[in-house]
């Protein structure tokens, strides 16, 4: 069955089955309920009184209203016993009602502890009970209340009113309790019949589903050889045969990775083998030491330092390239631990700074993180990335005296680290590819300054991998500057 028409089905059930079972759970908590007002009350209830509360009281208050009518005419100053008065009231107090007895134009007696000014200044005045029809009298303005009257001819010929007083806005709890039931109903009967609705939907999607969750986990686990076989016409089944067209463009991508990779991998052999090339330049100056030829000091020392340097790129060209292939196959050492930013920057501050004054490069560093300020990295790696931009810098600055300046910035919930050098730059339109594997700008395709090609992209990768951005600004002719941001250690309380 297609979905479309499962939907449609649950939809009217959803409709019609809650109007069915509301109707039947209204008949029987109003049949439940309304037993219980006539028990509570005395009265014989209907449906068509449930909308007015106040006619239910009315009923229930008819019969303490006749018992005191007679108490009126055989006895009326037993109205003026006030334990009497309070007998009547407790009775009253059942019924959401009270007693209220005047005296010669003042109040005697109240059966409530709210105040009653108003609605005494609206009672009726002695002698009106005759008017007023048998539900009693209703007083509104601010009032709002149902009045029943008793007038009272005290034995010292002084006259009086005994009145019942009923708020309108008293509302029977039954009928409270009534509606509540009901509120439950439709909450009870809407979650029923959506839970079982949804079900029924489910049941019939689950099937296909399953094969295409079955397929997706094997893909995710990188197995794109199997095939999967829709069944049935639904819409669950089209998505199906769409997902094994998507497998077999998976498949073939990583076919044409594969054959990538082998040629990269390939590219970097041929690189590195190239890169030992320049050591036979370090053995000829092996060899004219050994033959004689640095015959002064100055000569052996220019010598010996060459051939030093000259190691020291090679290896490191070496280093990176070694690096680069643990990049490819996603097996990077690394080992995060906290480090703090203010030591950690400092120390290789100290060290980046004598390898620069060597260089007869000026070197300035400006720390503004806070002292106990922790990230979360590896610091050899990080190592690594503050090299690898130097060493590019040192690569292409072409002013008679270089500067490099490090500077740590606090961002927020970052840290911010620039590293700007006064190089020839780089033009706007190859910033955004600096950061690709063996690219090189127009600017600086020559064998002067040698280097892999892959030292940014290395520092691009540990970057992210720690979770941070690195990005380049530069003008041509004045320098470039790098940034990248690594997010703080923040703890988290538990």
């Amino acid at each position: 069955m297609k979905l479309k028409t499962r939907l449609r089905i649950a939809f009217c059930a959803v409709i019609l089955v809650p109007i069915i079972l509301f109707g039947a759970a209204i008949w029987g908590f109003s049949k439940y309920q309304i037993k219980s007002i006539e028990r509570t009350y005395g009265i014989d209830f209907s449906l068509e009184t449930l909308s007015n509360s106040v006619q239910i009281v009315s009923q229930s208050t008819e019969s303490i209203c006749e018992k005191l009518r007679q108490e009126a005419q055989e006895n009326a100053d037993n109205f003026l016993d006030f334990s009497y008065l309070e007998e009547i009231n407790k009775e009253l107090e059942g019924k959401f009602s009270y007693l209220l007895v005047r005296r010669d134009g003042k109040i005697f007696y109240k059966g409530t502890d709210e105040n009653v000014d108003k609605l005494f200044n609206e009672l009726p005045e002695f002698g009106d009970s005759t008017m007023a029809s048998d539900g009693g009298t209703y007083i509104g303005r601010d009032v709002r209340a149902l009045v029943k009257q008793i007038d009272l001819d005290f034995s010292d010929r002084s006259e009086g009113s005994a009145f019942i007083i009923t708020s309108t806005s008293t509302v029977v709890p039954e009928i409270r309790s009534l509606m509540l039931d009901i509120m439950i109903a439709i909450i009870v009967i809407l979650t029923i019949t959506g839970a079982i609705m949804t079900f029924w939907i489910y049941a019939g999607i689950n099937t296909p589903l399953k094969k295409l969750r079955e397929a997706t986990q094997r893909i995710k686990d990188g197995d794109l050889d199997f095939t999967l076989e829709p069944e049935g016409d639904n819409e669950i089944s089209d998505l199906c045969r769409d997902f094994e067209a998507m497998r077999k463009r998976l498949k073939e991508s990583e076919e044409e990775k594969e054959r990538y990779d082998v040629e990269n991998k390939e590219l970097i052999s041929n690189i590195s083998h190239d890169l030992k090339t320049p050591i036979t330049t370090v053995k000829g100056y092996v060899e004219g030491i050994m033959d004689g030829v640095a015959d002064t000091p100055e000569k052996m020392n220019r010598y010996i330092r060459t051939i030093y340097n000259k190691a020291n790129d090679m290896d490191r060209l070496i280093n990176e390239l070694t690096f680069y292939s643990k990049i490819d196959t996603n097996r990077i050492p690394y080992t995060f631990n906290k480090i703090n930013v203010a030591d950690y920057f400092d120390d290789c501050a100290e060290e980046v700074c004598l390898d620069l004054e060597e260089r007869n490069i000026q070197f300035t560093y400006m720390n503004q993180v806070e002292k106990n300020t922790l990230i979360i990295a590896d610091a050899e790696q990080m190592k690594r990335v503050i090299n690898n931009i130097i060493g590019n810098s040192i690569k292409y600055i072409d002013k008679p005296k270089g500067k490099i300046e490090l500077r740590i910035k606090d961002a927020g919930d970052f840290i911010q680290v620039e590293l700007e050098d006064n190089g020839k730059g780089i033009e706007a339109k190859n910033l955004p590819n600096i950061f690709d594997r063996f690219y090189r700008t127009d600017a600086s395709r020559n064998s002067a300054q040698g280097g892999s090609g892959i030292g940014l992209s290395i520092v691009k990768k540990i970057i992210e991998d720690h979770g941070g951005k690195i990005w380049a600004s530069s003008k041509l002719g004045q320098g470039t500057t790098m940034c990248f941001v690594i997010r703080k250690y923040q703890e988290v309380p538990v």
